[in-house]
C-alpha cells in the first residue's frame, strides 16, 4: 500500500485508518505456541511444510524490503494488543504502535498477549507505562475492538491483511503494488463521478 501511495497522484488526500481484526478470537490468552506448529495442526500438514509456508511469506516480505523472522513467531490472542492500538490512536500514535507490534510479533517472536510485553511496546512508542497498564488492567477500548471486528466481517474480511477503500473496494491478502494502485485510482474516479 505504501509503495502504491507513493505512485498515486492523490496520495495527500488518502487517510489510512488502522482497524482491529482477530484471526482466531478463540485463541486463549497466554496459550501461545510457535506459529509453525499452529499452522501444521490447523492445516494438517507436516511441520516442514508449515515451515515452508512461513519461509515463503518471509521471502515475499523481503522482496518488499521487510525483514521477518516468522520462524520465531508465536500465536497469541491479540485482543489486548488491539485495545492498546486504540489507546495509542487516541494519542495520535496509531502508525507507531502498529509498526512496533508488527516488529514484536513478526521479527522478535514476542508474545503480544503478555501484559508486560504490551506495556513495554506501548512505552517504546511514547505512551506512559502507568496509562498503558491501566488500559490493559480494565476493559477500555474493548467495545471499539468489537465494533471494528463486526465492521470488518460485514465488509467481507475473513483474514489479514484486508484493505478497504472508501468502504466500497476491498483487497484481501498481500497483493502486487499494481493492484493497490488500480484500486486507489478506481476509488478516486468513483468520488469524482
Amino acid at each position: 500500500l505504501r509503495h502504491a501511495l507513493a505512485r498515486f497522484d492523490h496520495a495527500g488526500e488518502v487517510e489510512v485508518t488502522w482497524r482491529s481484526f482477530q484471526l482466531d478470537p478463540s485463541q486463549r490468552r497466554g496459550d501461545n505456541q510457535p506459529t509453525t506448529e499452529m499452522l501444521s495442526g490447523k492445516y494438517g500438514v507436516p511441520a516442514a511444510q508449515a515451515a515452508a509456508m512461513q519461509e515463503r511469506v518471509t521471502s515475499l516480505a523481503a522482496e518488499e524490503g521487510l525483514t521477518y523472522h516468522l520462524d520465531r513467531s508465536l500465536t497469541a490472542n491479540t485482543f489486548d494488543a488491539h485495545r492498546l492500538t486504540h489507546f495509542a490512536a487516541s494519542r495520535e500514535l496509531a502508525d507507531g504502535i502498529h509498526e512496533r507490534l508488527f516488529q514484536a510479533a513478526l521479527v522478535e517472536g514476542e508474545a503480544v498477549d503478555d501484559t508486560e510485553t504490551l506495556v513495554r511496546i506501548g512505552t517504546d512508542v511514547g505512551l506512559p507505562a502507568d496509562e498503558v497498564r491501566a488500559v490493559l488492567d480494565g476493559d477500555a477500548y474493548a467495545e471499539d475492538v468489537h465494533a471494528d471486528i463486526r465492521e470488518a466481517r460485514a465488509l467481507g474480511a475473513n483474514g489479514v491483511p484486508f484493505f478497504v477503500f472508501d468502504r466500497a473496494y476491498g483487497i484481501s491478502g498481500a497483493q502486487p503494488i499494481e493492484v493497490f494502485l488500480a484500486t486507489l485510482e478506481r476509488a478516486a474516479s468513483a468520488r469524482v463521478s
